[in-house]
């Protein structure tokens, strides 16, 4: 009698089936083409030939890769790097055609997480990188079920003056983050307001602007609380006058900007005040002047006949414009 064909798979076809599917998820150390690795989706550290890249160059060339990047796969047979993109630009700069992997199955939060947690540790960050690290990992942390800080605003929050506690709150998603890395939920608000600045604000920030000019950090995020087209008037009028506002401009210049009283001439006629640290000054090393004093002259004996010569100078030159 012939077997009735039901068009069902086989036990062996649906075994080998399962298995292969239970391999596919395990974790594995592989070796792949760099060309099929992507860099992680806003990733938001920069990647750039400075230095320490070229002492890692150096270290690749002499000894190879010590530890493997992870990655993750893609529906389309390539990878998403999650940690290794310093790696994987060194390699590309030396020539090399394949990279030593990790690959984990993992879903959007939990790459999101790993790929923070893995470079937010580094000692050169720019603070603009760190701010867009926070605010990824805490939106990771929201999907994964976590209440979520708002940052959008800057709500004043009552403080004990005595120990400078938050009086009544509950502990949010940012005081998780903040005591596994060991930075206050303040100062991971503040780092995340960094985000709302336009570009050319951030690269001021992060000291790597064209025009060479830097912004603290607390001005910063006071000016991240102006509107687009406000911060757009402001860094035209810092590159302008070569001059970037104090503590106390910015903060009125949000003051203004809330009760929507801030204009392009009042940004202007500010930066074109000389803030009394922004000042000229005269400066040089030692080292440039030592070999004209005898060595046992001390700085403030230096300092002293400098001025004495000087004062000669000026007195000379007094009576010759007499004559």
């Amino acid at each position: 009698m012939p077997k009735l064909d039901l068009g069902l798979p086989s036990y062996d076809s649906l075994f080998s089936t399962e298995e292969e599917r239970q391999e596919s998820k395990l974790e594995k150390i592989v070796s792949i083409p760099i060309d099929k690795i992507s860099d992680f989706k806003n990733h938001p550290f920069h990647v750039t030939m400075d230095e320490d890249m070229l002492k890692l160059i150096d270290s690749i060339k002499e000894n190879g890769i010590l530890i493997p990047a992870l990655v993750r796969p893609k529906d389309d047979g390539t990878y998403e790097m999650i940690s290794g993109h310093r790696r994987k630009f060194a390699m590309s700069h030396i020539g090399l055609k394949e990279m030593t992997v990790i690959v984990r199955e993992l879903d959007d939060d939990q790459a999101t997480i790993l790929m923070v947690d893995s470079n937010i540790q580094r000692e050169n960050i720019y603070p603009s990188e760190r701010g867009y690290a926070y605010k990824m990992r805490l939106e990771a942390m929201k999907h994964q079920g976590k209440t979520i800080d708002d940052f959008e605003n800057d709500i004043p929050v009552e403080y004990n003056k005595t120990t400078s506690a938050q009086v009544g709150r509950k502990p949010e998603t940012a005081d998780v983050l903040g005591n596994q890395l060991g930075v206050s939920r303040n100062q991971i608000r503040r780092f995340i307001r960094l985000t709302y600045l336009i570009e050319p604000l951030q690269e001021m920030v992060d000291g790597r602007h064209e025009s060479e000019i830097k912004i603290a950090f607390n001005p910063a995020v006071e000016l991240s609380f102006l509107t687009t087209d406000e911060q757009y008037d402001l860094a035209d009028a810092i590159v302008a006058n070569d001059r970037t506002p104090s503590l106390a401009q910015c903060q009125e210049f949000k003051r203004l900007s809330h009760d929507g009283e801030l204009t392009t001439e009042f940004i202007q006629e500010t930066l074109e005040k000389e803030k009394p640290n922004q000042k000229e000054k005269l400066s040089f090393k030692m080292s440039e002047i030592d070999q004209y004093f005898p060595k046992d002259f001390t700085p403030n004996r230096k300092k002293d006949l400098i001025i004495h010569l000087l004062e000669n100078w000026a007195r000379k030159k007094s009576r010759e414009q007499e004559r």
